[in-house]
């Protein structure tokens, strides 16, 4: 499969899409200096259900290791451009990010592309390097060690260029 920035920011945001709908019920985080009692009902209206009920759709197995996925490959760009990438996944609108990152708009938008090619570009490397694996059956570090690279020789009018090893 051949990554585009286009499909990096669809990732991102489902990626974020999918961490909002990750249970965290009341009480999961830091307790602080609370006290570790459930809440009590303080009247009759809502010990029976009477409030308004939301539902949580919890999100598959296969939707969160995506997402873990996700949040994987924002290791490959700084975390400034991480957070701009992030932010954006999140649906954030340009002049939060912006506040967020602390430059102007064209800036954070030119850091944005520039992160989402710099990953695509890195998912492509490691796709090709394990399809070359795969077709060699070699395990990837060896065929990261034994790739093919480019031998510059003297064409014909006398400018460099990649030749097979003749000059």
């Amino acid at each position: 499969m051949e990554f585009t920035p286009r499909i990096i920011e669809d990732r991102m945001e489902e990626a974020a899409y999918t961490l909002r709908r990750l249970p965290n019920p009341p009480g999961s985080g830091a307790k602080g200096y609370g006290h570790s009692w459930p809440e009590y009902v303080h009247d009759a209206q809502q010990a029976y259900g009477y409030n308004e009920t939301v539902m949580r759709v919890i999100p598959s197995a296969t939707d969160i290791q995506k997402m873990d996925e996700c949040i994987a490959w924002l290791r490959f760009i700084s975390p400034d451009d991480a957070r701009i990438v992030w932010l954006r996944g999140e649906g954030r609108h340009w002049r939060q990010v912006c506040i967020q990152a602390g430059c102007v708009r064209q800036t954070a938008w030119r850091r944005w592309v520039a992160a989402l090619q710099t990953i695509a570009n890195h998912l492509n490397k490691q796709n090709k390097l394990e399809r070359r694996a795969a077709a060699s059956k070699m395990p990837i570090s060896k065929a990261a060690q034994t790739s093919v690279k480019p031998v510059f020789g003297r064409c014909s009018n006398r400018k460099w260029c990649r030749t097979s090893g003749a000059t």
